[in-house]
């Protein structure tokens, strides 16, 4: 402010002797300058400068329209509303014939959600520039958003008078009535204009509705007239094809297939998501019978995009799906090694090895993997999964304590290595170990069900504390009442204590959700039923069990035979 009256001091001092009128030219240039200056400040993002020089020119002229408007967009940027808005009226007024000064302002109303006033500001804009066609549709927005359908398509109307029809105002219309839910009138419209013009979008569209309607025959006739104008027209090529699926027509549908998945104007993101639909959500039986012509659509589509990891994902799940493992598990360490960026990808990899049994490669692929990415506690959980599995316990304490080390303050990840841990020392043979890390584990989350189905059912085979064991596998079956582990757990434990006759209901329910195909679980059964002298189904229950033991419980033939001998039989 005070060097903007300096320089006006200056000019005036410069201006002695001359003339009112070369005066009033000469402080114009300034003014004009200073403007200049302003928005510079304006576009270098110094909107604190920029906002006092603009004030201060507004301050000495009042009428000076371009420093309101420019004193109003460094409101805008403060998101300044109601400032912003009156310095536009003052611009407006200033220079009503300015277009921008207006449509900056109608912009403004619709920002603030004053939509009548926005409308008013836009149709008088109209009145004065017929000829501006984003004004139309500006006004058509306006109207939807004020769910005025009726003259968001009268304003349509006036687009196609001024500036004629097009396929642009034909798709606008139809999704301003589908939008209103004038399904019927929609379509009609569609076909309004297919009779006069021809468009692949718009026959590819009728062909999606005509299939919607079960009008698979009608439906293909539009999808190759859009062809016969365009022969690569993807949603055309994808609709027929579609067509022909649900029609199992499926000579000709792969071929369709192929040349979708070889089109380079097809978005790969658009090819995988299509393929993984077909091969996720369609019939088994589908993927048996054809997985040769199901193979050759996919390794189109890899080929085509060989660098894409959503395309590489898709390929990498179709080969899992269909038992190729291998070569899935390949294709997923590709790109988990091609985006070293994306994690995800390397846990979907070190998923897949999961999933697969294959757990010395889970183990030293989640170790490499937690060692890359330190602060993503799943890859040691998942090594410890594989260490696990490879009984090296050891590891596991290791690499429980490495995450705990990590994330000393995230519950979930402490419940998890604290869980892990205990399972690892109690198969150590270290049951006081075991026993800490699991109240460890259940300080930070007490109703946590696996921990205390595991500290539950450990205490009983120790033959300790019953009653605290009781307590735990009890919130166990309360959360899943239809649990088999659980079930045997709480039912072994009212058998320790004792209680055959109160466990054995227990057991009766598991048998039902999965416990026969349990060796242990129908061996506890059995032992409930020769306790109640139930022998004959206790015995049926271990022969059964016999059939299935494969190690897992060493002497259960021993045993049985003894409890033959001990029942006369």
């Amino acid at each position: 402010m005070r060097i903007f009256f300096k320089i006006c001091v200056f000019s005036a001092s410069l201006c002695l002797g001359v003339s009112a009128g070369a005066q009033s030219r000469v402080q114009e240039k300034m003014t004009d300058s200073i403007l200049l200056s302003g928005v510079e400040l304006y576009d270098k993002g110094e909107m604190g400068k920029a906002s006092r020089i603009f004030k201060s020119i507004t301050e000495s002229y009042p009428s000076y329209d371009a420093a309101h408007y420019y004193l109003a967009l460094t409101y805008l940027a403060g998101n300044e509303t109601d400032l912003a808005e009156s310095e536009l009226l003052k611009a407006c007024e200033a220079d009503p014939s300015n277009f921008w000064y207006r449509q900056r302002l109608a912009a403004v109303y619709k920002f603030t959600g004053q939509l009548p006033k926005a409308i008013e500001t836009y149709v008088q804009l109209l009145a004065d520039f017929p000829k501006k066609s984003e004004l139309y549709y500006d006004l058509v927005e306006l109207y939807v958003a004020s769910e005025d359908t009726d003259k968001a398509l009268s304003i349509l109307d006036e687009i196609e008078k001024v500036f004629g029809v097009t396929e642009g105002t034909a798709i606008y219309r139809f999704r301003l009535l589908m939008a209103s839910k004038r399904t019927e009138e929609g379509y009609k419209s569609l076909e309004e204009y297919n009779s006069k013009y021809s468009s692949p979008m718009i026959l590819s569209t009728l062909g999606d509705y005509r299939m919607s309607m079960y009008e698979d025959s009608l439906a293909v006739a539009y999808y190759d007239e859009a062809l016969s104008l365009d022969r690569d027209f993807p949603p055309a090529v994808l609709g027929k094809a579609e067509a022909l699926r649900m029609t199992r027509r499926y000579d000709e549908f792969f071929p369709l297939l192929d040349r979708y998945m070889d089109n380079e104007n097809v978005p790969s993101e658009a090819k995988s998501e299509y393929l993984s639909a077909l091969t996720q959500k369609t019939d088994p039986k589908f993927i048996t019978s054809f997985r040769e012509r199901l193979d050759t659509a996919v390794n189109i589509c890899y080929r085509k995009h060989p660098l894409d990891s959503a395309v590489i994902a898709t390929a990498a799940g179709y080969y899992y799906r269909t038992g190729r493992e291998d070569v899935a598990g390949g294709l997923f360490k590709l790109n988990a090694d091609r985006n070293p960026d994306k994690p995800e990808l390397l846990a979907t990899y070190l998923y897949s090895l999961m999933y697969s049994g294959k757990w010395k490669e889970l183990a030293e692929e989640g170790k490499a993997a937690a060692l890359k990415h330190p602060g993503i506690t799943d890859f040691m959980m998942l090594s410890g999964v594989g260490y696990n599995y490879l009984e090296d316990y050891p590891e596991v304490v290791r690499l429980s304590e490495e995450i705990i080390r990590i994330s000393p303050k995230d519950s979930s990840v402490l419940v998890s290595a604290y869980s892990a841990m205990g399972d690892a020392y109690y198969r150590m043979k270290k049951s006081k170990e075991a026993f800490k890390a699991y109240d460890k584990a259940l300080k930070y989350k007490p109703d946590n069900i696996y921990v205390l189905n595991n500290y539950a059912y450990y205490l009983s085979l120790e033959g300790k504390n019953l009653k605290k064991a009781y307590a735990m596998s009890k919130k166990t079956i309360e959360a899943e009442p239809d649990n088999a582990t659980y079930l045997d757990t709480f039912g072994w434990i009212l058998y320790l204590q004792g209680k055959a006759l109160e466990a054995k209901p227990f057991f009766k329910h598991a048998m039902l959700y999965g416990g026969k195909d349990s060796v242990v679980i129908m061996d506890h059964y059995a032992e409930v039923l020769f306790a109640l002298k139930e022998y004959d189904l206790a015995f049926l229950y271990w022969y059964k069990a016999q059939e299935k033991n494969n190690g897992q419980i060493p002497d259960l033939d021993e045993r049985v035979a003894k409890r033959k001998k001990s029942a006369g039989r």
